[in-house]
């Protein structure tokens, strides 16, 4: 199993979970981010662990070899001594180190290959994560506004703010009636800016009186 299907395991199993338990997205982000953080340190242990199963693996392949090549020059010592049945069994041995190192040796060319896609699976992972990390800081922005949003919309259809709007009313209303009162004390009282133009108001339809007069004495 590839760590992206087993990281996908564990991530909709949590997502699931939350869902179940009605979360905030941003604690399902935060969730995601450690469970990708979690799944990349075991991801780089097991990494170390194969890298190091390659070491020991590519000594032991050079060991065998170079025991297949020390039996390839005993089996040569024994033909120049004529000792036919000596360098038959050093061939044979030779056979069975070259063997081991062969068999190993395909053993090395897989964990290779395996060592090759974990590497690429870590890149893509990496690259997750930094994505993930980025997009959490909109995520948190984008809840806390429309947490903002939705308190703003719940006071306004809230009858707390059509009941202060109605207090709003009511003190008008008071303001209203003290600015009647203090206006209906000026009643009657004449201040001498009232007079004068009062005066100059009289003067006026005098004179319309006077020129109407003249007027009609000439028909």
């Amino acid at each position: 199993m590839g760590i992206f299907s087993r990281f996908t395991d564990i991530i909709n199993s949590n997502i699931n979970n939350l869902l179940d338990k009605a979360e905030d997205p941003a604690k399902m982000v935060r969730l995601i981010i450690q469970e990708m953080e979690d799944t990349l340190v075991e991801v780089r242990s097991s990494s170390a662990k194969t890298l190091a199963d390659k070491k020991e693996l590519t000594r032991r392949v050079i060991r065998f070899e170079n025991e297949a090549q020390q039996w390839q020059e005993k089996a040569e010592l024994a033909l120049s001594k004529d000792r036919d049945d000596l360098a038959r069994a050093a061939l044979i041995e030779k056979n069975k180190s070259s063997e081991n190192a062969q068999a190993l040796s395909q053993e090395l060319i897989q964990i290779e290959e395996h060592i090759v896609k974990l590497q690429s699976e870590i890149s893509q992972l990496q690259d997750k994560l930094v994505d993930a990390k980025s997009r959490q800081k909109a995520i948190i922005i984008r809840e806390k506004t429309v947490n903002s949003r939705l308190k703003v919309k719940k006071n306004i259809e809230s009858n707390k703010v059509n009941d202060a709007l109605s207090r709003f009313e009511r003190y008008e209303r008071k303001i209203d009636d003290l600015e009647g009162q203090v206006e209906s004390y000026d009643l009657g009282s004449k201040s001498l800016a009232d007079e004068i133009a009062e005066l100059e108001s009289n003067e006026k339809v005098d004179d319309e009186l006077a020129s109407l007069k003249a007027k009609m004495k000439k028909k």
